[in-house]
């Protein structure tokens, strides 16, 4: 099968190439490296059914010719990480809004499937633990930057359920929650990666508030069998999953294991959110996926726990 990808050179976008070359497919990806980096696909290069394009999913023209030479897409390209969210706030908008509008229009004129990748942060600021993908959303002001990201991913996911509806075009949603492994980069804000480079490095590891927020840790290789079953699962076609793992830790807590597990001196440091961020910054205390759907639809079943997915995280920083 002929598949493309978007935001191919991306962390999550290559493991999900190595996963569906080693099936036989050919890939296509397309990338503006603005997040992605050429090093995660580079071992690709020599692959004779996989293809590379440096160009951004806002060119209209380029999107119609791969989207009309392919039979499935993953639409993973976005504005990544808090950190990068913030500092960019219009680019993040007009990437994953316009962005996703031009990969449904032709997606839908040539009548291709499409997996949309969402994320967690849908679910704005709710206490309701775990989340469930029909939950209701609560969102902070307009004033702060991170919200914009939440809505513009529930735009993409209203987008995609519209042309579902009105359209017949096939299309699955997917809710990424913290996705972690080898090659991702703590660049953009990425607390776990983060936090195993500086370990290793002997430098502070850096906690953003009081440290008690928890959130969950999917490892990259469960996330993209899950997002290979779920696009091939007829039953799937215009549905919304949350995707990821449910083995909750506190920010402080890993930060603790991971000093543990690579035997670091390295201290811990704590600083205000608003020094970190942006004055008013609000984040989450809990975020926690209720993964009942998925499993329901495609037995969806995490292989890696936490120590696993950490373990792999510094084998990859340590050689």
């Amino acid at each position: 099968m002929r598949i493309l990808i978007t935001g191919g050179a991306g962390f999550i976008g290559s493991h999900l190439s190595e996963a569906l070359l080693n099936q036989g497919h050919s890939v296509t990806i397309i990338d503006n490296l603005s997040t992605g980096r050429f090093s995660n696909i580079a071992h690709l290069q020599s692959h004779p059914n996989f293809k590379y394009v440096i160009g951004t999913i806002l060119d209209t023209r380029l999107m119609e010719t791969l989207i009309s030479d392919s039979e499935q897409i993953y639409h993973l390209a976005a504005a990544v990480g808090v950190k990068y969210i913030i500092d960019n706030p219009l680019r993040s908008l007009q990437t994953n809004i316009v962005g996703t509008e031009i990969v449904l229009e032709h997606a839908n004129k040539y009548k291709k499937k499409v997996l949309i990748t969402s994320t967690s942060e849908i679910y704005g600021k709710s206490d309701k633990v775990p989340f469930s993908e029909d939950d209701d959303r609560i969102l902070g002001a307009t004033c702060i930057s991170r919200w914009g990201y939440s809505c513009s991913k529930a735009i993409d996911e209203f987008f995609a359920l519209a042309y579902y509806r009105e359209k017949k075009l096939p299309i699955v949603i997917v809710r990424c929650f913290n996705t972690v492994g080898p090659r991702q980069s703590g660049q953009y804000g990425m607390v776990l990666p983060k936090f195993v480079k500086a370990a290793l490095l002997g430098h502070p590891l850096t906690i953003y508030g009081d440290g008690k927020q928890s959130r969950c840790f999917g490892d990259v290789s469960d996330v993209v069998s899950g997002m290979i079953e779920l696009i091939d699962e007829p039953k799937a076609e215009g549905q919304v999953f949350n995707i990821g793992n449910t083995e909750e830790i506190t920010i402080e807590d890993l930060a603790l294991k991971i000093k543990e597990m690579t035997k670091s001196p390295s201290k811990i440091e704590y600083i205000p959110y608003s020094d970190a961020y942006e004055e008013g910054f609000e984040d989450m205390r809990r975020r926690i996926p209720d993964l009942t759907k998925i499993k329901e639809y495609i037995n969806y079943n995490p292989k890696f726990n936490l120590d696993n997915i950490i373990e792999r995280v510094i084998d990859y920083y340590a050689s």
